[in-house]
């Protein structure tokens, strides 16, 4: 049985050189009420920082840390920081305590180790700061000071990503502001072949990502060979003015998603002009529009034919059927591996759909193909998407669910970093924090 006060402060609370002055209970058997474990310093008398002369004591004060539990109560390290003055009189050093970064962080209320255990299952398991802020029996913004000061490190560690070949762009909701609800955005920044979220920047135009990407090397910026993209005009300008050696690449799934937007407006084009009403649920072309919308080859024969019969009641002049074959024919474009007879096939379906004979959303759709010509083609080549990056979003929202929403784009940037950019968590024990951005809020 250990009965050494300092071997048992460094087996319970993993500290050594540290003298454990002892427990303090000032709650019942089946209080919550914190467990006060008293702590002290030991080691030689520190010289004085400016003159390097001795120092003597001036007395101790209390610093109340929020610790791990034990035994299924709350903690409170009670550390009993020594107070040294100068002995030379006429020095100019001010008095000072002593500092110990194995027991706390300067200007965090958490011990270090509760403080990286806060870290870890808030930023890698996905936990709420609120339930570990319950668990811990203290203060919401004692927890998430301590996620953000010892994850920034980790976040911002250089290599924590590497090499990337082909970077997407994709805008996510960030929150609604204000009493109209105001939308404010943010672009993530991904390396779509290893599905690694790089950076996260407010807003959703071309400013922000276009900042961030010439913020990084030269070099690493010449090895991106791909850039993929939902048709975003402001998106594009981005990778031309900051990446104009990458190749563009329109991301499959967002153009086939513009073409039955397309193939419904000529639906509900359609239905009006014949009715005179939106779809009701007993029209022929609104009970088929969810079959219009699937692809033709998981159309079981009951489902191909309702959609037969459907068009030949609702459709007197094929426009529906007419921009059905169109996104099917679109479909078809992605079945192909050879670029040279995807090109051929892409022309054949501009020059088709911008004929002045088919429904005016096919030839939009028609114009749309045009305008992206060569990005659509360039998928034919480098078969990457934008994917990975839409899979980041939903990482993203799902932060935003577990934390009810964030407001601070500082912490949303922290936070979704921890959980989808992929840092080293082995550097956790490690890392120095970064507490310069604790306010005020200690005081809460």
């Amino acid at each position: 049985m250990e009965q050494n006060p300092i071997r048992i402060a460094e087996i319970l609370l993993g500290l050594k050189d540290v003298n454990l002055i002892g427990v303090e209970d000032l709650g019942d058997e089946d209080s919550k009420t914190p467990l006060r474990v008293h702590i002290e310093c030991l080691g030689e008398r520190p010289k004085c920082p400016v003159c390097n002369g001795m120092s003597y004591s001036k007395g101790s004060s209390l610093v109340e840390l929020i610790d791990l539990q034990s035994f299924g109560r709350p903690v409170r390290l009670i550390w009993h920081k020594r107070r040294w003055v100068c002995k030379d009189e006429t020095c100019i050093a001010p008095s000072w305590s002593d500092v110990d970064t194995r027991i706390a962080a300067p200007r965090l209320k958490l011990t270090d180790r509760a403080a990286r255990f806060a870290t870890r299952v808030v930023g890698r398991d996905g936990r709420s700061v609120s339930s570990v802020a319950r668990e811990l029996d203290c203060d919401w913004h004692t927890i998430n000071d301590a996620v953000i000061a010892y994850g920034t490190p980790l976040v911002e560690d250089p290599n924590r990503f590497g090499e990337v070949r082909a970077l997407g762009l994709d805008e996510t909701l960030f929150y609604r502001e204000g009493r109209y609800r105001t939308q404010k955005w943010s672009t993530s920044i991904v390396d779509v072949m290893s599905a690694t979220l790089l950076d996260v920047v407010p807003g959703k135009g071309g400013a922000e990502p276009k900042k961030w990407i010439a913020s990084q090397p030269r070099e690493w910026r010449d090895d991106i060979k791909w850039g993929t993209l939902d048709l975003a005009g402001s998106y594009r300008a981005v990778f031309k003015e900051a990446l104009p050696n990458a190749v563009l690449v329109a991301d499959p799934f967002h153009l086939i998603k513009i073409a039955n937007t397309r193939l419904d407006e000529t639906r509900r084009r359609v239905q009006q002009n014949i009715l005179g009403h939106r779809g009701r649920g007993g029209d022929p072309l609104y009970r088929i529009r969810r079959l219009l919308n699937m692809a033709k080859e998981k159309l079981t024969e009951g489902a191909n034919d309702k959609l037969t019969r459907f068009l030949e009641a609702g459709d007197p002049d094929n426009e529906v059927a007419t921009s059905w074959r169109a996104k099917e024919s679109l479909r078809e474009l992605y079945t192909y591996r050879d670029p040279d007879l995807a090109r051929d096939h892409l022309d054949a379906l501009i020059s088709d759909f911008t004929d002045n004979q088919r429904p005016p959303e096919v030839q939009l759709l028609g114009r749309t193909l045009k305008s992206w010509h060569d990005e659509i083609l360039a998928w034919h080549r480098s078969f990457v998407t934008n994917g990975p990056t839409e899979s980041m979003n939903n990482l993203i929202k799902r932060i935003k669910r577990i934390a009810f929403g964030m407001t601070n784009f500082a912490n949303f940037r922290i936070r979704v970093l921890l959980s989808a950019g992929k840092p080293d968590w082995s550097l956790l024990a490690t890392v120095t924090p970064v507490t310069t951005h604790i306010s005020s809020a200690l005081g809460s």
